[in-house]
């Protein structure tokens, strides 16, 4: 059986290909399937929102079965900004240095106490007879003061998580307590149950 992955990521292609594969289910991408994914508008107002049109888009397109996500970081003190605007905050060429460094700048005169900050990862798949699995992950931390390590990507030099930058830490060890691998986690038992409870043919 073959799944999309409406993503041109190939870090997000890797990690969904080691769920998916040991379910007898092949994944494949966008460039695979020869199509294009860059004219869908992500107009959504929420993490699965957004992740649902990717997902829905890419299913209509192919007849396969999609799957996408949606994620980004949240910050208390910015009222939950950058959001769903974290990919494109300081602007649409920004580098992840640019980003992280807006963040810091609007938070420099906030103490420790009120840097509190999460990353959701939102995850959708579309089924062609219009079934879906929508699942989101969330993981808890704060905003450091300065970036620290050059591991991740994104905003994870200056998320700290049990004070430990994300930066820092191997993507093993990542995985085991991040935003997108506690969602993955989920998506992976409720596609279990979903493909039993349907005798799908893998």
């Amino acid at each position: 059986m073959k799944f999309i992955i409406a993503t041109n990521n190939p870090q997000k292609l890797i990690e969904l290909e080691r769920i998916l594969s040991p379910l007898g289910i092949n994944a494949v991408s966008p460039k695979d399937e020869g199509i294009c994914l860059e004219d869908v508008e992500e107009n959504g107002s929420t993490f699965m929102e957004n992740s649902f049109i990717k997902a829905d888009a890419a299913c209509k397109k192919t007849g396969l079965p999609a799957i996408a996500d949606d994620s980004g970081i949240c910050v208390d003190a910015l009222n939950g900004e950058p959001g769903i605007y974290s990919a494109r905050f300081a602007g649409e060429n920004a580098t992840d240095i640019d980003k992280n460094n807006l963040i810091l700048k609007r938070l420099e005169n906030t103490p420790e106490s009120d840097r509190g900050a999460h990353y959701t990862c939102a995850v959708t798949c579309v089924f062609p007879n219009g079934d879906k699995i929508q699942v989101e992950g969330k993981c808890f931390g704060r905003i450091a003061y300065e970036p620290d390590g050059d591991g991740g990507f994104g905003y994870d030099p200056i998320f700290l998580y049990n004070g430990v930058s994300f930066g820092k830490v191997s993507a093993d060890e990542k995985d085991k307590v991040s935003h997108r691998g506690n969602a993955l986690r989920m998506f992976k038992a409720e596609l279990v149950k979903y493909l039993e409870e349907n005798n799908v043919n893998k």
